[in-house]
């Protein structure tokens, strides 16, 4: 009784998985080191300052809308660094051009919002790590949101997006890319 049991719920686990699918985010440019392109140009960085192309499929149902954010756990702050953070993206969106993060958010979708970076401007920031330092990790995440806009005043912090992310994520899924100098 107890082996049927115990195959039971797996199978039953395992059918819920594979119907409810998974989230899955895709970058052409944003796996293993990462590109000269994402690299931030200043402090000493030459780059091209350009967010990565990102396209997923696979929310959860109930997703009404998706956030990504870009951070750096490695960063020698004592709390890493937000290099960036969008918001609002409307639930019928899959995809974003690669450079969508820009100051402005001219390739972003009508809506969405960008946090201000630890840089300080809002929009994205690519990879500066300390010359020196070993190679850092720069985590890249998707969350599908089951709110259409998150309750965060404008010009809230990179950590108050996070903590509502966090509250309102039906899923996340995630790629990292390591950048040193």
């Amino acid at each position: 009784m107890r082996g049927f049991f115990a195959t039971t719920v797996w199978a039953v686990l395992a059918a819920s998985w594979l119907l409810a699918g998974g989230l899955t985010l895709k970058s052409p440019d944003f796996h293993g080191r990462m590109a000269p392109a994402q690299v931030f140009d200043g402090y000493g960085c030459r780059g091209g300052n350009l967010s990565p192309a990102l396209s997923w499929h696979g929310e959860p149902a109930g997703t009404k809308s998706f956030a990504v954010t870009l951070y750096d756990p490695d960063a020698p702050t004592g709390s890493g660094w937000w290099h960036w953070v969008v918001y609002d993206i409307p639930a019928s969106v899959h995809a974003l051009p690669e450079g969508a993060g820009s100051p402005g958010g001219k390739g972003l979708p009508e809506g969405a919002r960008q946090a201000r970076n630890d840089y300080g401007f809002v929009g994205y920031g690519g990879a500066c790590p300390p010359p020196g330092d070993r190679p850092h990790r720069y985590i890249l995440t998707l969350y599908a949101l089951d709110v259409e806009k998150l309750p965060v005043p404008e010009g809230a912090s990179p950590a108050m997006v996070g903590y509502m992310l966090q509250r309102h994520a039906l899923a996340k899924a995630s790629l990292m890319a390591y950048y040193g100098r």
